[in-house]
């Protein structure tokens, strides 16, 4: 290292910053399954969304949704998730993709 540098440590954790992807089922409860959760949800985190499966109507709503994004962001939109009333479970079996 030339003389003068000093050698700095990143401010973020590395598991945090890599992105990562991950699954989940989502249950809505009826009074939010008219409102766009999904889209403000990308819009307040630093996370890219998919919807992988959705079944809605009037009672429940259930959404299938791949996060994309830095894990601290994604654990924080999961929490944000949950204080909303949204009930959040991962998926566990891989399913083919078509």
């Amino acid at each position: 290292m030339p003389p003068g540098l000093k050698k700095t440590k990143s401010t973020v954790a590395p598991d945090t910053a890599q992105p990562q992807k991950t699954r989940l089922w989502l249950m809505y409860p009826p009074k939010l399954i008219p409102s766009p959760v999904i889209w403000e949800l990308g819009r307040k985190f630093k996370i890219v969304t998919n919807v992988r499966q959705a079944s809605v109507t009037d009672e429940i709503g259930v959404v299938c949704l791949e996060l994309e994004g830095p894990r601290g962001e994604i654990k924080a939109a999961i929490q944000w998730l949950e204080r909303h009333g949204i009930k959040v479970e991962p998926v566990e079996i891989n399913v083919i993709e078509s």
